[in-house]
């Protein structure tokens, strides 16, 4: 699910990870059977481990030890549009913050 042992551990001390529905530390071991819940991109993923590995092994192999019981993340045409300015348009006209302000219910 992480593209590096740091960001996972990262994402575990965070509370983004659960095992079974519990809180755990980084270095906890999984057995297959467990099923683990991660939040990450703003999708949480439910994951069942099928079997466990002793080496370290490339994605493709990874992707073989556990399954996806999590819906798939809809898609693009339905997530709600966020304004954005475009790269190098400077600095917002007084206007455009109250907009901005507005937008993310910083004014009434």
């Amino acid at each position: 699910m992480f593209k590096t042992r740091g960001e996972a551990a990262d994402a575990v001390r965070a509370g983004h990870v659960k095992l079974n529905g519990n809180a755990v530390k980084p270095a906890q071991q999984v057995v297959p059977g467990d099923r683990v819940r991660v939040w990450k991109n703003h999708h949480e993923h439910d994951l069942e481990i099928l079997r466990t590995i002793r080496k370290r092994v490339g994605a493709p192999v990874a992707r073989t030890c556990y399954t996806d019981h999590a819906p798939p993340p809809p898609p693009p045409e339905f997530m709600p549009a966020v304004p954005r300015r475009d790269p190098g348009a400077g600095r917002p006209t007084k206007k455009e913050r109250r907009d901005m302000e507005k937008f993310l219910g910083k004014r009434r």
